[in-house]
């Protein structure tokens, strides 16, 4: 039996670590709660969780320091969490090396998918390169097929990443907008077929014998590398 995934939930406001505690606890994952930001980094380092859950405002040490200074070390998956919407291009543009943001007030119910969607996306990258098809590097939003890199603009390379995650499944026109915008802004059926066709477009150029990308009529999109 697979060991369930330990979360290190770091935010100074204990009513809010609490529910988030018992959204994961409740969705199967083990946790954690730390409350002081200078104590995260000794702690990650000896206990290495699976994903950490990180404040931006915090006593101690700021999210901004303590992502700086886990990177220095360490790729385990990291989620900032902020008030503060002017800090969210510098979150968008991956400067600190944050996998993910999300912003406050949330969903607790939002805050588990994420953990979710972002755990399932480090076990596409888990193993040795060699035995992996496709090969992301979030930092600098780039891709590589058998060992050949694709020109991808940020959108086909988010699009790309969410399809990789469940490979010969179908995603929604609808599930796939979900992962292209992070600030989720709304967009159209059409905006969705024409960054695929540009994706299937590039992904063709550099694997000439394959048909990756597929468009099942009704349902969506799917990737299939077998």
């Amino acid at each position: 039996m697979t060991a369930a995934a330990h979360i290190l939930v770091v935010e100074d406001e204990p009513k809010l670590a609490t529910l988030l505690r018992d959204y994961l606890e409740r969705d199967g994952y083990r946790t954690t709660m730390l409350h002081d930001g200078a104590a995260v980094v000794a702690w990650v380092r000896q206990h290495a969780p699976d994903l950490v859950l990180l404040d931006l405002l915090l006593p101690g040490k700021d999210g901004l320091s303590i992502c700086r200074e886990l990177r220095s070390f360490s790729e385990l998956p990291i989620i900032m969490v902020t008030a503060r919407v002017e800090e969210i291009d510098r979150l968008l543009g991956l400067e600190i090396g944050a996998d993910d943001y999300i912003c406050k007030p949330f969903s607790p119910r939002e805050v588990v998918a994420r953990v979710r969607a972002l755990l399932r996306r480090a076990r596409v990258n888990a193993g040795p390169a060699t035995e992996r098809p496709l090969q992301f590097d979030d930092d600098r939003f780039e891709a590589r097929l058998h060992g050949k890199p694709l020109p991808l603009t940020r959108v086909e390379y988010r699009l790309l990443r969410a399809l990789a995650e469940h490979p010969g499944h179908v995603l929604s026109r609808n599930q796939l907008m979900n992962s292209l915008y992070l600030d989720h802004r709304v967009v159209s059926d059409r905006t969705v077929d024409s960054h695929v066709k540009n994706l299937r477009r590039k992904l063709t150029e550099a694997v000439p014998d394959q048909d990756l990308l597929s468009s099942i009529y009704g349902l969506g999109y799917k990737l299939d590398w077998s």
